[in-house]
């Protein structure tokens, strides 16, 4: 099938300059004429991602030719607009958050004039465990008693061991082997002895990787902390975990979407949506890269997604045996997110913030946000619980995740709610869940160096192959150009 015409995308959209919400237009480049014979691009970009789009926007600064091919009728990848069920209001279906050392995401909001709201964190949050909720200060972030010599002692053991760690290359600690041989779950429990401590330092997973600590390397879990920072701020869990001070600070005034939506305009003409790629062929020492829409060659090629997607694609000039490991023992985490619209936060008036965490079912971490008028309630559905509302109909799904936020703040959660939504990741062809890649125990030792390490003609992206923010927007953008400085030194 080739592609020459426009696409309307339909499953989101965009908050314009003026605050009126309208239809994203996708305009699908010719893909007729970009892959006639003949033509030859500097660089073919898989994705069209925050990755590949930093990468392609680098490239084209730069002066090279570049295509990006997009599975998708959209830009975004995992950042995407939502439409509730009245289809009148829509919410960050995917990524939301940025706050602190995240610079370069928050670089692209000022450039395309993306406002950042400040994250409601005033009162009581909510801490949620086996059926009991406990308020405790929003103000301390997370519901760790930093009084208690066991959480002291494994809060202090637990940053020791992360600064040791060179952000994106765990793998040359001298205790990786360990480390990455069992997982973050048995770490904890030879850590702490309490029940309430191991949940506590278990939420550390679960909140930031829609999986349990026994589903991860402890490896994986220390590098994941490490990466959350910059080059002159060391990354620690609690600004990984945090909202003031933390990743989740402030959320982007009419959806984080809003930024590949403008990053993708400035690239008129060199995106082809509806364009999955089959087959990277670098036999013939170009890139000739296979998709639905045509087929298209470049001198290289920027693979920009995470290494559980890259594996769908048949590479037949070969990959590195690391690689190949990378692929197949990469999988996306189980998640889902439910969001509400109200027209006023009446969980304020009992003093509460909007914020729980804990491991409540089916939702066991909620935020308050604000957009076009209404305060939402947002909440996050992972693991297990993803796993077992992944088949269940809508109106279940919806139900049960409505319940969670009675149980959390009262029967006016229900009562009071104006529309509502939901995403499953799980369920999106082109990402397997969310929110980021997450190798098995072992991989990071045996492959680990291949998240970055081009073959031949092909140069790795994505967020999970980021140094910094490794799993969110800023680590995406950070790979994009990454990748881009790479191709350009190539061609140079």
């Amino acid at each position: 099938m080739t592609l020459s015409r426009r696409h309307v995308l339909r499953g989101a959209v965009a908050l314009g300059a003026a605050g009126a919400v309208a239809p994203f237009i996708a305009e699908s480049a010719d893909a007729a004429a970009l892959s006639a014979p003949g033509v030859v691009h500097d660089c073919i970009i898989v994705g069209a991602g925050l990755s590949g789009l930093a990468a392609a926007r680098q490239l084209t600064a730069a002066g090279r030719k570049v295509m990006v091919l997009e599975a998708r009728e959209r830009p975004g990848g995992r950042v995407v607009n939502v439409k509730t069920i009245s289809g009148n209001l829509h919410f960050d279906g995917g990524a939301e958050f940025v706050g602190p050392t995240q610079d370069h995401i928050r670089a692209l909001a000022s450039e395309f004039h993306v406002d950042e709201q400040v994250t409601y964190n005033e009162g009581n949050n909510l801490f949620s465990v086996d059926g009991t909720v406990t308020p405790y200060p929003a103000a301390i972030g997370i519901p760790v008693d930093q009084t208690a010599p066991e959480v002291v002692a494994g809060i202090t053991k637990l940053t020791t061991i992360c600064l040791s760690i060179t952000p994106g290359k765990p793998w040359e600690h001298p205790l990786a082997v360990y480390w990455d041989s069992i997982t973050f779950k048995q770490w904890i429990d030879r850590t702490v002895i309490t029940a309430e401590a191991r949940l506590l330092f278990g939420l550390i997973c679960s909140s930031t990787l829609s999986v349990g600590p026994d589903e991860i390397s402890a490896l994986f879990m220390f590098s994941y902390i490490a990466s959350a920072g910059n080059a002159a701020n060391p990354g620690d869990m609690f600004r990984l975990l945090n909202t003031d001070g933390g990743a989740q600070e402030r959320f982007l005034d009419g959806g984080a979407y809003r930024i590949p939506e403008a990053m993708a305009n400035t690239l008129a003409g060199k995106i082809v949506y509806n364009a999955p790629v089959s087959t990277i062929d670098t036999r013939s020492g170009r890139a000739v890269v296979r998709t639905e829409a045509g087929t298209f060659t470049g001198k290289r090629v920027i693979v920009a997604m995470s290494p559980a997607i890259a594996g769908r694609i048949s590479y037949p000039g070969g990959l590195s045996v690391a690689r190949n490991r990378l692929h197949a023992g990469t999988r996306m985490g189980y998640e889902g997110k439910f969001q509400a619209a109200y027209d006023t936060a009446f969980w304020r008036d009992a003093g509460l913030s909007g914020q729980v965490i804990g491991n409540g079912s089916p939702i066991d971490i909620t935020f308050e946000t604000y957009s076009q008028g209404k305060h939402w309630l947002m909440g996050f559905i992972s693991g297990d619980n993803m796993r077992r509302l992944d088949g269940a109909p809508p109106a279940v799904l919806m139900k049960q995740c409505m319940d969670s936020f009675v149980d959390y703040f009262g029967p006016q959660a229900r009562s009071l709610a104006v529309d509502r939504g939901f995403k499953r990741w799980d369920y999106d062809e082109y990402s397997w869940g969310g929110p980021t890649g997450l190798p098995a125990p072992g991989l990071l030792i045996r492959a680990g160096t291949a998240l970055r390490q081009p073959n031949g003609l092909i140069h790795w992206g994505g967020t999970e192959a980021a140094f910094y923010w490794q799993g969110y927007m800023d680590g995406a953008v950070t790979s994009g150009y990454r990748t881009a400085d790479e191709v350009h030194a190539a061609l140079s």
